[in-house]
């Protein structure tokens, strides 16, 4: 039921403000991610976003204070250490400054939430070492100031986040005009339309229009399995026994009522369900005027398709052997123990310095491992650690001191962030991709201090260009290509270079681009699903180009990305 208005925000309603956010997030966490500028598979600002948010709202909800200014420091509190990618980071930003706004206070005014609302907008500019309009940034700015203006003319906050959503969605509308890549792709900011969705729920808990069947952001047990699907995808239990398996084909038909040649019985629903109910367990039988569709567990799927003929045509059969399923599940938890068991026995050990790096793929992480890095924390390209992810890490590690290396600049914000929230000198050196901090690593003496590893590090990355080679997941236009779905993509330190048909030409053209007179060493470091001929055929392609190039090939079984290239 709608509120005509309302002129204070108790504990219960900011409660529901929080929860509602986490909730419409997590629901639009698809959407936002779609909106990436560049079209690769690993777009996850919406996923980054979503988890940040949850993480608030459990600590909100865990919080036994009833003053607002107190729940809103928790939920600033979760929103930091959950917070993922540079999207993630700034939500908590804008949080932090709420909770800023909002310390001391037991209820909230319209001047109140107005205040909480710019201040949450100067934080987040603060936060950021060079801010962007056309970004998060812009639509927390417009939305803050409207909210400004407004609560100068009433005390209504239903009136209030009323223009504030409006004004949100303005300034995310505006986003194309700001920031030249967005208008070229054809999209809004991505950071900024999860932030409206966010001022959106707030307006729909305050105006009574918020479903509250609807308010359940994810709870921890759920964000842990969030978490764990991202890392590896979901899996059946690897403890269930194939031989235990009662029924152990999945069968799917979809039949064409009363068509066909092998068409001799008029549909009867009960008829025909009865006697697919004796075949196995797990039934499912829909229908409508023409077409009957039907999933059952069954030892004989030869029986479930003959049944089908009787009423009509198929259109539709799928029988999947779900004790062989089972059985690659059992394969592949036991390979992955048997890869935890190695790395783990690859621990560096830890004197003064502990180097952290963040990275997807155990050949990767081997790599890292062999060069002196003390912890590889799994995520990267496909899945952003968290600021508690990395805190721990360091806490963990029993050094003195830490260096990160996040290799991804979408890390660089929650990296920073751990910083400030160690116990120990911490320093981050900025490498952008697996590359360069496979190079950095060069420049590390596990016998020098701090700052000066910090700057032999920066200084070693600065030497390689790295390519990254993946395959286009939408249509667009981008630095003056025209990619299509499926399109192959070469991406050289940050931007897309080479378009092509096929990941082969994809490789060697961005090869091509990156050699030049100074180049000594390519290494070609190939990804989960791609053939060690495959990269083979690369090498001799480069040693083709130039028989003076040093080049090395390694299985980093990296998702997504069937090359990561570097040169020096």
């Amino acid at each position: 039921m709608s509120v005509n208005s309302l002129t204070k925000i108790t504990n219960v309603e900011f409660g529901k403000m929080i929860n509602a956010a986490a909730a419409v997030l997590a629901a639009n966490a698809d959407k936002i991610n779609k909106l990436n500028v560049f079209p690769v598979p690993d777009g996850d600002t919406g996923t980054n976003m979503s988890l940040s948010m949850a993480s608030g709202a459990q600590y909100e909800r865990d919080s036994l204070e009833t003053e607002i200014g107190a729940l809103a420091k928790a939920t600033a509190k979760g929103l930091l250490m959950g917070a993922r990618g540079n999207s993630g980071v700034i939500l908590s930003q804008i949080f932090r400054g709420f909770s800023n706004s909002m310390a001391g206070k037991e209820t909230l005014s319209a001047r109140d939430l107005a205040d909480a609302l710019m201040s949450g907008a100067q934080v987040a500019y603060k936060s950021v070492m060079k801010p962007t309009e056309g970004t998060i940034l812009t639509v927390i700015r417009e939305a803050a100031a409207k909210a400004n203006k407004v609560a100068d003319q009433t005390d209504d906050i239903v009136e209030l986040m009323a223009a504030v959503q409006e004004a949100a969605q303005v300034a995310l509308d505006s986003t194309p005009e700001l920031l030249p890549v967005l208008k070229e792709v054809g999209v809004v900011d991505s950071g900024g339309q999860g932030l409206v969705f966010v001022l959106q729920a707030f307006y729909q808990v305050i105006s009574g229009d918020f479903n509250e069947e609807d308010i359940k952001a994810p709870d921890n047990a759920e964000l842990d399995q969030m978490v764990k699907e991202l890392h590896a995808g979901a899996q059946a239990s690897s403890s269930l026994d194939p031989a235990d398996i009662k029924y152990g084909y999945c069968t799917e038909i979809m039949v064409q009522i009363g068509k066909g040649t092998t068409y001799d019985h008029d549909f009867d629903y009960q008829k025909f369900y009865d006697y697919l109910a004796e075949l196995g367990d797990s039934l499912l039988v829909i229908n409508d005027d023409e077409i009957v569709k039907v999933h059952v567990h069954t030892e004989n799927p030869g029986k479930v398709i003959s049944w089908g003929t009787h009423f009509g045509s198929l259109v539709k059969v799928k029988v999947d052997n779900m004790r062989d399923q089972q059985q690659t599940v059992i394969d592949a938890q036991r390979a992955e123990e048997a890869r935890v068991e190695k790395i783990a026995a690859m621990q560096v050990p830890v004197s003064d310095t502990a180097v952290i790096a963040i990275a997807a793929g155990d050949g990767i992480a081997e790599l890292f491992k062999s060069l002196g890095v003390h912890t590889v924390i799994s995520g990267g390209q496909t899945m952003n650690p968290s600021t508690a992810d990395i805190v721990k890490v360091i806490e963990d590690s029993g050094a003195k001191r830490a260096i990160i290396l996040p290799n991804n600049s979408n890390i660089f914000m929650a990296a920073e962030q751990a910083v400030t929230l160690a116990e120990i000198p911490v320093e981050v050196v900025k490498t952008r991709t697996i590359q360069q901090g496979l190079t950095a690593m060069m420049g590390y003496n596990p016998d020098a201090d701090l700052e000066q590893n910090a700057a032999e590090m920066s200084e070693m990355m600065a030497d390689v260009k790295s390519a990254q080679v993946t395959q286009a997941v939408r249509e667009t236009k981008f630095n003056g290509h025209e990619i299509h779905h499926g399109d192959w993509m070469g991406i050289i330190d940050g931007d897309i270079e080479v378009v092509a048909h096929n990941v082969e030409s994809a490789a060697q053209e961005a090869i091509q681009k990156m050699i030049d007179d100074d180049s000594e060493i390519v290494t070609i470091i190939f990804g989960e699903g791609t053939k060690a001929k495959v990269a083979q055929k690369l090498k001799a392609f480069v040693e083709e180009l130039d028989d003076g190039l040093e080049v090395e090939v390694h299985d980093g079984g990296q998702p997504l990305y069937p090359f990561f290239i570097s040169v020096e």
